[in-house]
């Protein structure tokens, strides 16, 4: 990933909420970040915090109503997809914007082949004939490690495995070269060895075609492992973000370092009951006018309380540069976090 390249993609103050007849939820709120070419992005944060409910307010998957995106703007290569009509944004989806999505049994269609489901958007936003897209759809397949590719065109999705399934999910996200590719969950349903093949494949096919990658998930150990930087989310807006090494080495959000301590230890001893955060997530009925994590924090304070914190700069680059943070509360120096 080279550094200080254009962002491929910019999202500036992002903001949903659902209208519904019990009343509004405001699930996301000014949300910001970049990802810059070949560039790895992690999203993490508990169910609820607004991790894909932000990745689909991109693209317009949300259903509108209840959904509504009402402010900020999404610039890919200059172009608010936001202020985008639905046919510019069907040209978007699956063409310059690749998503995978969590369960593949219910992504894929089961009445149609994995090669038609491959080959239609390659038909729609390429314009290839049927033998061109046939072709291609077996160089994906073999690309996503599926043996007797051309034979397996004629497959349909109930006879592929778990993993293979979503090695095909992968294919089609991957069908017209996307600048950006968007990963909801994609290992969550899948045995560990399984997800360890899906998340080798996504290394190998980041250095073979350079895209961009953002992955959404709630396990912190496969951040640490695939992502660059990280974004950490809570009450629909980011927490915390920056280097993973940094993030993860030196949070500065009570929030990141609560997730932290919940994630198991391997060291053989018996260290008693896992570590949990104690509470429960805000409910959004309202746009936040204090920090959501207030009242789950054992740092808190007054301002806290009254004040819903500006994410600011931790290692002195702008915010989105490097690392930063969205708390009111100044973390310890690293030789004093062990006291902390």
């Amino acid at each position: 990933m080279p550094d200080g390249a254009k962002p491929v993609l910019e999202v500036r103050g992002l903001k949903t909420v659902f209208r519904t007849r019990s009343g509004e939820v405001h699930a996301v709120n000014d949300v910001s970040f970049s990802l810059r070419p070949g560039e790895l992005l992690g999203v993490v944060g508990e169910s609820g915090s607004g991790k894909s409910v932000t990745m689909m307010s991109l693209i317009g998957l949300l259903p509108s109503p209840p959904a509504d995106v009402c402010g900020g703007q999404v610039l890919l290569g200059g172009t608010d997809l936001l202020k985008a009509r639905p046919e510019e944004l069907r040209k978007v989806r699956g063409a310059r914007i690749g998503f995978v999505f969590q369960d593949p049994m219910t992504s894929l269609n089961p009445v149609f082949t994995v090669g038609s489901q491959i080959m239609e958007p390659l038909r729609v936003h390429k314009g290839m004939s049927k033998p061109e897209a046939e072709a291609r759809a077996v160089e994906l397949l073999e690309l996503v490690g599926i043996p007797d590719a051309r034979k397996r065109l004629k497959s349909y999705p109930h006879q592929f495995s778990g993993g293979m399934r979503q090695r095909v999910m992968i294919a089609i996200a991957l069908a017209c070269d996307p600048e950006v590719l968007i990963a909801d969950e994609p290992t969550t349903a899948l045995d560990v060895t399984i997800q360890a093949q899906i998340l080798e494949l996504v290394k190998e096919l980041r250095q073979k075609l350079g895209m961009a990658i953002i992955w959404i998930t709630h396990d912190l150990g496969v951040i640490a492992g695939i992502a660059d930087r990280v974004m950490v989310m809570y009450g629909g807006q980011v927490a915390e973000q920056g280097p993973v090494r940094e993030v993860f080495g030196q949070p500065q959000h009570p929030y990141t370092r609560a997730l932290l301590r919940t994630i198991p230890k391997l060291s053989g001893a018996r260290e008693g009951r896992l570590a949990a955060i104690e509470g429960q997530p805000p409910i959004l009925s309202a746009a936040p006018t204090a920090c959501p994590f207030a009242a789950r924090c054992a740092h808190a304070f007054d301002r806290c309380r009254t004040e819903n914190p500006a994410r600011r700069g931790v290692d002195g680059l702008p915010v989105g540069a490097g690392h930063d943070v969205a708390c009111h509360w100044t973390a310890p120096a690293p030789s004093e976090a062990a006291h902390a």
